[in-house]
């Protein structure tokens, strides 16, 4: 089992994209050792500093991820996908979405060159078929720096179709996509109302022939694309990948988890360490759990 490396980086420029997304573009010795996937929605964790700090403490790396020194808090750690690596440069740029409130969002709109976060190793979940004719990617805006970058990679003479959920149309940003790639933006979700990821694959014309679809957004969305995915058209789990990037109303859904019985949460937890059963049948079983609890 390879060590997860943790990475100390710093700030070297802050690129205000929108109104809505700022993108880090970090540097520094930290990053020797540093290795990408490659894969385009490759993720990471970021840890921060906290209010009493300038810099996050860092976590030593173990065989089994990471662990802090006995008596040392934890630095607050948010997930994020790696929007670009330069390894010429060596520089490593995340797009954060800004928004009131959360840890991340408040670090990125006050980060200035010189400021310092931890990062671990990136992993990357997309993973389409071999002889993949087409793709369809769609992602709101937590999405939208992996979605951007996968389309980027585009392999040639692969179709893909993009479509992109922000807020308003201020919030379009100016990408440089392959001349194959058709991209739509559409406006709504991303916490100002209800989301169209669901009704726009719901909608979507498939393509004949081997292909692959990638969704990224919020959660509760995110469970009602896969269902239809995997129960309605019957795809084979490596024909997608859905992911939920975050939760509306976040605080609300982990008080509400964390006040369920004891024994509850230990039988949800134990659905993932059964090892007879299939992934894709825990995850359908464990998202029936999560929604008969209102969760």
């Amino acid at each position: 089992m390879s060590v997860d490396l943790i990475h100390r980086l710093v700030v070297q420029r802050v690129e205000h994209l929108g109104p809505g997304m700022v993108r880090v573009v970090f540097g520094g010795e930290g990053l020797e050792g540093f290795a990408s996937t490659g894969v385009g929605d490759e993720y990471l964790r970021i840890f921060f500093p906290d209010e009493q700090h300038r810099e996050p403490i860092l976590p030593r790396p173990t065989e089994a991820g990471w662990e802090y020194p006995e008596g040392v808090a934890a630095a607050p750690m948010r997930t994020y996908t790696v929007r670009a690596w330069d390894e010429v440069s060596r520089e490593l740029s995340i797009d954060f979405v800004v928004h009131d409130g959360g840890v991340a969002a408040a670090w990125a709109v006050a980060a200035t060159p010189g400021d310092v976060v931890g990062v671990n190793t990136p992993k990357g979940l997309y993973a389409p078929p071999a002889g993949m004719q087409w793709q369809l990617l769609v992602a709101d805006a937590t999405g939208l720096p992996a979605a951007v970058r996968l389309a980027e990679n585009t392999p040639e003479g692969v179709r893909t179709r993009v479509v992109l959920e922000v807020a308003s149309a201020d919030d379009e940003l100016d990408v440089a996509l392959p001349s194959a790639v058709e991209l739509h933006w559409v406006h709504g979700g991303n916490g100002r109302g209800p989301t169209r990821i669901e009704e726009i694959v719901r909608a979507a014309e498939l393509p004949d022939g081997p292909g692959y679809i990638w969704v990224a957004g919020e959660t509760k969305a995110t469970r009602g694309v896969r269902r239809h995915l995997r129960h309605t058209l019957g795809l084979a789990s490596t024909a997608y990948k859905v992911v939920g990037y975050w939760t509306e109303n976040a605080e609300v859904w982990r008080e509400r988890y964390e006040s369920l019985p004891d024994d509850v949460r230990a039988r949800l937890g134990a659905m993932w360490q059964d090892t007879s059963r299939d992934r894709d049948d825990i995850e359908d079983a464990y998202v029936t759990e999560l929604e008969k609890l209102g969760l």
